[in-house]
């Protein structure tokens, strides 16, 4: 439905009510008052294009509300044969937009999990976070809500989600201070209420690449 902008379920609040999407006409004028209030010329030659430009950037910034992490995570596999230990993907590469200012927070993602009776593709894990980072976001939502994806997914035995992130608000305005970066965590199940197991995630985590 374009009322809710194809938003999946799971993400949605009675807050989060979506207005009609616009069409790209009302779009790429809204872009051309942007450039007028910028202090350019939208009609000029290099600008022209422009606000198509801009509509084709933000598909693909925020092609998040048109996917569905349930629908990533549909496909499972059963069969884990003797295996009951960690299943952890670390150093998956984001990039969201602050919904504050609309500017990028560009980070990594790291991802484990105590398989239950199931398992999922690798690469899913990283679709959920890109799905997800793909929406006007802030760090501590991105990292809720990838969580309580696997969670409904897969029912694991314990999640354990660390991002890692440079938001642009702060190092390209306001305090501009460059290199700082943001860290947040959630745990779930035997990462919750197991130390050790918190522990063991960090120490994966931290480990450098060979």
């Amino acid at each position: 439905m374009d009322a809710l902008i194809n938003k999946p379920a799971e993400t949605l609040r009675e807050s989060d009510e979506i207005p009609p999407r616009p069409s790209r006409e009302e779009a790429e004028r809204a872009v051309r008052t942007l450039i007028a209030w910028a202090g350019d010329n939208p009609e000029r030659a290099g600008l022209l294009d422009t606000p198509k430009r801009v509509l084709r950037v933000f598909e693909d910034f925020y092609s998040g509300y048109h996917a569905s992490a349930e629908e990533a995570l549909a496909r499972t596999f059963e069969d884990l044969g003797d295996y009951d230990d960690i299943v952890l993907v670390r150093d998956v590469p984001f990039v969201s937009h602050c919904e504050h200012h609309m500017v990028p927070i560009v980070g990594m993602a790291h991802v484990a999990y105590y398989p239950g009776e199931k398992v999922v593709g690798l690469s899913k894990l990283a679709r959920v976070v890109d799905i997800y980072a793909r929406r006007l976001q802030t760090q501590e939502r991105l990292t809720s809500q990838v969580v309580a994806a696997i969670d409904e997914a897969l029912k694991p035995r314990g999640i354990a989600v660390m991002i890692e992130a440079e938001h642009q608000c702060m190092t390209l305005r306001g305090p501009q201070k460059h290199g700082a970066s943001t860290i947040t965590t959630q745990f779930t199940g035997v990462f919750r209420d197991d130390l050790a197991e918190q522990q063991r995630f960090l120490t994966l985590v931290s480990r450098p690449q060979r």
